[in-house]
C-alpha cells in the first residue's frame, strides 16, 4: 500500500471527516465545511494554518511554504517515506485539532489529551489555545478516534 493511500485511509477514519475530490487533483478533507488539508496523488500534502501556526512550522522545519500561495497559512509536505508519513499526520491531525475543538464538549480536556498524543511543544499547545471556546455550548458527544503517534 503507497503512503498516500495510507494516509487518506488513516485521516478518513476521523470523526466527521468527509473525503471529497480536490480540485487540482487528489483529495480533500473537511470537517464540515472547513478543509484540513488535502493530498495530491504524488505525495505533496497541502494544510491551511492560521499564519502564526504555520510561521511557527516553518521555523522548525516542520513543513515548507507552499508553492503557489508562499505568503498564505498554507503549507505544503512531501511525503516520500515511513518517517514522512507519520509527519504528515501529525500535519494533518494539528489542522484537524483547530477545527474540532470548536465542536466539543471538553474542549479543554480534549486539547490536554491531544498535546499528548501528539507530543506538542508548549509552543503549539499555545497556538491552539485560541481555538478553545471561552464557553461549552457544543453539541458533539462523538469521541475522538485514537490520536496520531509522531515523535514530535
Amino acid at each position: 500500500m503507497s503512503y498516500v493511500k495510507k494516509l487518506e485511509d488513516e485521516i478518513s477514519t476521523w470523526a466527521n471527516i468527509s473525503v471529497h475530490p480536490h480540485r487540482f487533483g487528489g483529495r480533500e478533507f473537511r470537517l464540515g465545511s472547513a478543509e484540513v488539508g488535502h493530498v495530491h496523488t504524488g505525495g505533496i500534502v497541502d494544510v491551511p494554518f492560521p499564519r502564526s501556526i504555520r510561521d511557527a512550522l516553518l521555523a522548525e522545519g516542520l513543513a515548507e511554504e507552499h508553492r503557489w500561495v508562499p505568503n498564505s497559512g498554507w503549507i505544503t509536505f512531501h511525503v516520500r517515506s515511513e518517517a514522512d508519513l507519520k509527519q504528515a499526520l501529525w500535519l494533518m491531525r494539528l489542522s484537524y485539532l483547530r477545527y474540532v475543538l470548536k465542536t466539543v464538549t471538553d474542549p479543554r480536556n480534549l486539547l490536554e489529551h491531544e498535546s499528548e498524543d501528539l507530543h506538542l511543544s508548549p509552543q503549539f499547545e499555545s497556538l491552539l489555545e485560541p481555538f478553545v471556546p471561552k464557553t461549552a455550548n457544543h453539541v458533539s458527544t462523538e469521541p475522538l478516534p485514537a490520536s496520531v503517534e509522531s515523535n514530535r
